[in-house]
């Protein structure tokens, strides 16, 4: 059974993850709390308690300005990265901003799609 500090929200939100300053990989968050998020993506050049950087937008909204957020890296996975807030700086409005729109949106959007590697 697990055990969560806080409430997950399921929804799907594209993203852009970067380390170092630089960006390094696609993907979409599958599920967020106050505390953290899942990312959806093929990228496995991340190690453990690492810290990235997530960029994003909410594309239905009237300003087209990109958020970003820090987090460690938690959790690694075929599917996908579990990150974490705590422990490092954030805006507590961005993430509540970004609960709120993954509430309100459930369908899918393309602006940085997970690409998947071909077998």
């Amino acid at each position: 059974m697990e055990h969560r500090l806080s409430k997950r929200v399921h929804g799907k939100l594209g993203l852009l993850v970067y380390k170092r300053g630089m960006p390094v990989a696609t993907g979409q968050i599958r599920d967020a709390s106050k505390r953290g998020l899942f990312i959806a993506t093929d990228y496995t050049d991340v190690q453990l308690n690492q810290t990235v950087e997530l960029e994003f937008r909410f594309p239905d909204k009237q300003e087209k300005q990109f958020r970003r957020l820090k987090a460690h890296v938690v959790r690694k996975s075929d599917n996908g990265l579990g990150v974490d807030f705590e422990g490092v700086e954030n805006d507590g409005f961005t993430i509540s901003s970004l609960m709120q729109w993954l509430k309100k949106h459930h369908m899918p959007m393309a602006y940085f799609p997970v690409r998947r590697k071909a077998y």
